[in-house]
């Protein structure tokens, strides 16, 4: 099977195998590191914290899209 076979048959698999196929490939090219991914965690927990304790304030998607437009349109 050539390159454009193994596209092609990937391309008419389900959206969610797909994914799973993207996936695997993705990791295969930049294999996790337990403790990088440890330490995002710890970064993903520790905010979470700051937002429940209202230590910091949440900004909508739709704030932050409207504020990158207005900044590219400058």
């Amino acid at each position: 099977m050539n390159i454009q076979e193994l596209v092609s048959e990937a391309e008419s698999l389900p959206v969610e195998e797909r994914a799973r196929v993207v996936d695997v490939l993705l990791r295969s090219l930049n294999s996790p590191e337990a403790d990088i991914d440890k330490q995002w965690v710890d970064v993903a927990r520790s905010r979470l914290d700051d937002i429940r304790a209202g230590k910091v304030a949440t900004v909508s998607g739709e704030q932050v899209f409207a504020n990158l437009r207005a900044r590219l349109e400058r």
